[in-house]
């Protein structure tokens, strides 16, 4: 029975291969026929290799243009970047300075808010000084 089982699958695995090579010259003799056809003797394989070439330079033209525009951006980016950092510290250079005129004038005017309050102090008194006199010299 196993013999039988053995002899069965040879005879089918010698189909299916029989069928396999049918297979290829079938589409071995169709290319050669397209060939013939269309005029090209060259290898079909060749001009799909040119092809990719081809494509693979035009990738290459692509992706080269497309790096120049972004690193043309960034560049720019760069740039306007120093500026505004340079404006940036020229304004925070103003500021102090501003900030120190500023405390300059506080303290100023809070000196003479001192000496005026003072001289009001100065004069409230002598106002009083100068009527209790004049009180004095009407009692009298």
């Amino acid at each position: 029975m196993e013999g039988a089982k053995a002899a069965a699958e040879l005879t089918a695995g010698g189909q299916l291969e029989s069928a396999l090579l049918q297979i290829m010259q079938q589409h071995h003799n169709q290319s050669i026929r397209q060939r013939q056809q269309t005029g090209n003797n060259q290898p079909i394989v060749s001009s799909t290799v040119v092809g990719d070439k081809n494509a693979v330079r035009s990738a290459s033209r692509v992706a080269g243009h497309l790096v120049e525009a972004v690193d043309g951006g960034v560049q720019e980016l760069f740039v306007n970047e120093k500026r505004i950092e340079l404006e940036a510290r020229a304004l925070l250079g103003t500021i102090t300075r501003y900030r120190k005129q500023t405390d300059q004038w506080l303290a100023a005017t809070n000196a003479e808010i001192g000496d005026f309050e003072n001289w009001m102090k100065i004069m409230d008194f002598d106002c009083k000084s100068v009527n209790a006199a004049i009180r004095n010299i009407h009692r009298s």
